[in-house]
Parts: structure tokens; C-alpha cells; sequence
């Protein structure tokens, strides 16, 4: 199946302004979208999923940890209740609100720092494969596409939810197949990288890292970015390039 491109939108506030959705919607198949936490509105939520209604677009949940003074990207010292509560919190408003519009929550993606501790923190995980469990409606969580698939896909087996992968189109990665800090040199493609890196993605399911090391990738997704324009433009020729 050709990868599906996701991308995080309704992370507006109020009169702030943040991304281009509506020239980044079209594009895409599946829409991240935040839920108050760290950023987005209920206004901001609304306008956000007739969007995705209009383009077909599948939606999932956003949520994060309640920082929107940091936009999310500061961890929190969470207790798995407390960490179980706000993904249900934030899913089920959602949700409701999908509902309302005539479209159905299909997944959840955790945001910033609640993603990255899932990703490093095997309790952070637990806590957020238990809450999705838990919802009313079958749901799936989007997670990073690492060579421990198998491991995060058992656990996921084990609570009866199913995943989908995701990779990073303009990342680079380590050898041990984790992103490379954006602190490092070269942590962020150029566009000739990060087309490079989706077409090898794409058909021949590995990624080139950082000591030039070929690794096996199993994703389903690939995140990409429309905070200006030239994140659209990178989005359309990531499309194109995907449907060739």
C-alpha cells in the first residue's frame, strides 16, 4: 500500500494564527487534530474537521500534555492515571465534536513531549494504548516507525488496538533508527534530501542514516509539515512523488 501522508492542523488559538491548513488539507489523507491542550480551540476544532470533511480527509485526535503556554513540547512528571485521563479527555472532545459533523474518529497521535515519552518511556505508552483501549469506538495509535515495531505492535495486540507507523520525511535518523536531534548537524533534510528519503521509503521500505547505514522501515504514514508555503509546495511534490 503507498504511504499515507498525515499532518498536524487546528493548532490556531484564538486570534493567533498557526499553519495553512486549508492549502495544506487537499493533499493530505489523514489530519492530527489538536485538542486545546497545547493548542487549537473549540472554534478552532470545528472549522478544522468541516475541512477535513470537505477534502475526505481522516481525522485523529491530538492530543498533549496541558501546556499551552509551551505548545506542548515541555514533559510533564504524569502519573498513568493522570496520563490515561487527558488522552480520554481530549479524545472523547474530539470525538463528540466529529460526531456532531458526520465524521468518525479513526486514530489518536500524541503531540510534542507526550509523544516523544512514549516513544522512551514504556509506562508513557501503556498509559496511552490503556486510554485508547478504553474509548467507546475502535481507535488506532499513530506511533514513530522504529526497528522495534514488533515489540509496540505485541503490546498493542495484547490490549486489542491496532497501529499505524509513522515515518518523518524531512528527518534524518540515527543508526539505531530513532531521529536524529535537531541539535545535530544535519538533523533537518534540505527538499532534495527529504524526497530522496520518501522515494526510498516508498519503494524499497528502508532509510539512509546519518553514518550512511541502510535500515529496514516498516511505516504506514509519513508525517509532513504545511507551516508555510514552501511546506505545502514540499507536500505536493511529496504527493506526486508517492502516486508515481
Amino acid at each position: 500500500m503507498p504511504l499515507l501522508l498525515n499532518c498536524d492542523l487546528g493548532e490556531s488559538f484564538g486570534s493567533w494564527t498557526m499553519g495553512m491548513d486549508a492549502a495544506v488539507m487537499p493533499h493530505i489523507d489523514q489530519a492530527n487534530i489538536a485538542c486545546s491542550f497545547h493548542a487549537g480551540d473549540p472554534l478552532i476544532m470545528t472549522r478544522t474537521l468541516e475541512l477535513a470533511k470537505e477534502h475526505g480527509v481522516r481525522i485523529g485526535a491530538h492530543p498533549a500534555y496541558p501546556d499551552l503556554v509551551g505548545f506542548g513540547r515541555r514533559s510533564m512528571n504524569c502519573s498513568a492515571d493522570e496520563i490515561k485521563a487527558m488522552i480520554m479527555y481530549q479524545t472523547s472532545a474530539l470525538g463528540g465534536m466529529a460526531q456532531s459533523t458526520g465524521l468518525s474518529l479513526e486514530y489518536v497521535k500524541p503531540h510534542g513531549a507526550l509523544y516523544n515519552d512514549m516513544m522512551a518511556r514504556e509506562s508513557v505508552r501503556h498509559a496511552i494504548m490503556e486510554a485508547i483501549a478504553s474509548f467507546h469506538l475502535p481507535i488506532r495509535l499513530m506511533l514513530q516507525a522504529t526497528p522495534q515495531a514488533e515489540l509496540h505492535r505485541q503490546e498493542a495486540q495484547e490490549r486489542g488496538i491496532e497501529l499505524y507507523f509513522e515515518a518523518f520525511a524531512d528527518r534524518c535518523y540515527d543508526d539505531d533508527g530513532k531521529l536524529l536531534s535537531r541539535t545535530q548537524p544535519g538533523a533537518v533534510h534540505s527538499k532534495e534530501k527529504m524526497l530522496a528519503q520518501v522515494k526510498q521509503l516508498n519503494e524499497q521500505g528502508t532509510i539512509t542514516t546519518v553514518s550512511g547505514h541502510t535500515l529496514p522501515l516498516v511505516a504506514d504514514t509519513l508525517c509532513v509539515h504545511g507551516d508555510n508555503m514552501e511546506g505545502v509546495q514540499a507536500i505536493e511534490a511529496i504527493r506526486k512523488l508517492i502516486q508515481s
